[in-house]
C-alpha cells in the first residue's frame, strides 16, 4: 500500500449494505437534529472500479486525473493509492495534491494560460511537466522556469456534438516555429498534448488527433527535442449507462496508437479523465428552504395553473440529474416547477420547466451522478459551504485496492496457480457493481 489511502478515511459498508441506505440513515440523523445542510455520500468503491476498467480497457494508458474535476480528499488519497497521476490547473491544486504527499513527478501543470506567480511555484515545487500552445506562454515558462519538461498542444478537430468553448492547442502549420522558437529558447519539449473536449471523442476525431500529434512529434525529433510523451487529454464518458460507449472510445484509441504510436516505439501515453472516474460515484441530497408561487400570467409562465419556485441551500449544477426524479405519490399534484439557489444567490437558476410535486419547506431532493463539477463549483461562494462528504467504500473494494498494490511472493510450483494482483482486480471490478449502489434518483 502506498499510504494515501487507511480504512479511517472512509465508512466501510458491509456487504447488502448499500450507500443508498448510509444517505438514508444520514437524512433521519439530520431531521432528528434539525439539520438542513446540503450534503454528497461518494462510494469510493466506484471510483476503484472505473479505474480497474479503464487500465483494462486502455492497457498503454496511464491516467492524470484533473483536480479541478473533483478536488475532494477522499478522491484525491483513493486516486493517489491507486498510482494515478494529477492534472493540476493552478497553484491551488498543485498545493493540495502535494499535501497528502503526492510526489512532484505525477503531477502535469495542465493549464495552457497559467499565472507567473504559479508557474514559479511549480519550479519552487519540483512539478516540470507543463504545455504551452503559443509564444507568449513559451516564453513565460523559459524566464520562470527553465527546468520546465513542456507539452505543445496542437488543437484538435472535434466532432459537432464537442463542447463550443473547448478551445486548446496551436493549428499543426505552427508547430514548427514553435518548437524551433522553444530550441531557442532553451526550453525541452518532451512532447504534444491534444484535448476534443468533452463529447468530442469520436473514433474519426480521435484518429485524426493521434495522426496530427504524430506528424508534430516528427518535427520536434527534427528538431532535437527529445520527444516521448504523447497526451490524448479526456473528455470520457462518466455514468454506467455510457459503459459501452467508454469500450467503443478504448477501441478506437487503441487502434489510433497502433497505427501512429506503436508498442515499443518509446513513447509513454497519459490521458486526463475527469467525469469518468466520479460522476456517478456521487450523490448529492439538499433540502427545501423556501417555496414561492408564481402566477399563470407571469413572463416565463406555461400558462397552466401557476408555477412553483423551489430555493434549496447548495447552488450545484443538477440539470441532468433532475429530469430523473421518481413520482414518490401518484396522488400528489404536480406543478411545473424551478429550483433556485439559496440565500444570497436566489435568482441563480439550478433548473427550470421541472415537473414535480407539491414540496414542502424541509423536503430532500436526492440527485445521482454529482461527482463532476459540483465540489468546486459549492465550495467557491463564501455564503454556501462546502457541503459535508461521506466517503463508503464496500469491503470488496476495499480488498481489491489492497489487490491492485500489493505483490505477494510466488514460487515457481503456485505461480501458475495463483492469479496476479491486476487479474484479481480486474474480475472484483465486474462485481463491485452488485448489489447496485445507488436506487434512482428521488424525493424523501
Amino acid at each position: 500500500m502506498n499510504g494515501y489511502l487507511n480504512e479511517s478515511n472512509f465508512m466501510m459498508v458491509e456487504e447488502g449494505f448499500t450507500a443508498r441506505d448510509l444517505l438514508e440513515n444520514l437524512l433521519a440523523e439530520l431531521c432528528q437534529a434539525s439539520d438542513q445542510q446540503a450534503f454528497f455520500v461518494a462510494d469510493l468503491g466506484d471510483v476503484v472500479k472505473k479505474h480497474l476498467r479503464f487500465l483494462k480497457a486502455l492497457p498503454r494508458v496511464k491516467p492524470y486525473f484533473p483536480v479541478k474535476c473533483n478536488g475532494s480528499e477522499g478522491v484525491i488519497r483513493l486516486l493517489a493509492e491507486l498510482g494515478a497521476g494529477f492534472a493540476c490547473t493552478s497553484k491551488a491544486e498543485i498545493a493540495r495534491v502535494q499535501s497528502i504527499g503526492v510526489p512532484a513527478d505525477k503531477i502535469f501543470y495542465s493549464s495552457p494560460c497559467k499565472q507567473v506567480a504559479h508557474i514559479r511555484y511549480a519550479a519552487d515545487h519540483g512539478v516540470q511537466l507543463m504545455t504551452f500552445d503559443n509564444e507568449v506562454e513559451l516564453s513565460k515558462v523559459a524566464r520562470n522556469h527553465p527546468g520546465a519538461r513542456m507539452l505543445l498542444g496542437v488543437a484538435a478537430d472535434s466532432s459537432p456534438s464537442a463542447h463550443p468553448s473547448m478551445t486548446f492547442g496551436t493549428v499543426l502549420k505552427s508547430c514548427r516555429h514553435l518548437l524551433e522558437t522553444a530550441k531557442e529558447q532553451a526550453v525541452e519539449v518532451v512532447g504534444i498534448s491534444f484535448q476534443l473536449g468533452s463529447g468530442g471523442l469520436e473514433p474519426q476525431a480521435l484518429a485524426q488527433a493521434v495522426a496530427a500529434a504524430q506528424l508534430a512529434f516528427e518535427m520536434g525529433t527534427e528538431l532535437g527535442h527529445r520527444m516521448h510523451l504523447l497526451d490524448i487529454g479526456g473528455g470520457f464518458p462518466g455514468t454506467e449507462d455510457a459503459r459501452a460507449r467508454f469500450q467503443e472510445i478504448a477501441a478506437a484509441i487503441n487502434s489510433a496508437l497502433d497505427l501512429y504510436f506503436p508498442d515499443g516505439c518509446g513513447v509513454e501515453i497519459v490521458a486526463r479523465p475527469g467525469r469518468y472516474y466520479v460522476t456517478s460515484a456521487f450523490t448529492l441530497a439538499a433540502s427545501i428552504t423556501a417555496r414561492e408561487e408564481v402566477p399563470a400570467e407571469q413572463p416565463g409562465s406555461d400558462g397552466r395553473q401557476g408555477r412553483s419556485r423551489w430555493h434549496w441551500d447548495i447552488l450545484v449544477p443538477c440539470s441532468r440529474s433532475t429530469s430523473s426524479l421518481q413520482r414518490p405519490c401518484p396522488d400528489h399534484p404536480w406543478r411545473s416547477s424551478s429550483l433556485r439557489g439559496p440565500p444570497g444567490h436566489a435568482e441563480d437558476p439550478i433548473a427550470d420547466s421541472l415537473e414535480l410535486p407539491e414540496l414542502q419547506v424541509g423536503d430532500w431532493l436526492i440527485f445521482e451522478d454529482m461527482g463532476a463539477y459540483t465540489i468546486a463549483a459549492s465550495s467557491s461562494l463564501a455564503a454556501c459551504p462546502q457541503p459535508h462528504i461521506t466517503y463508503a467504500m464496500s469491503r470488496l473494494a476495499w480488498k481489491a485496492v489492497q489487490l491492485f498494490q500489493e505483490k505477494p511472493s510466488q514460487t515457481d510450483d503456485d505461480h501458475e496457480s495463483v492469479c496476479t494482483p491486476l487479474s484479481c482486480s480486474w474480475e472484483m471490478a465486474e462485481t463491485l457493481s452488485v448489489p447496485p449502489v445507488f436506487a434512482p434518483a428521488g424525493i424523501i
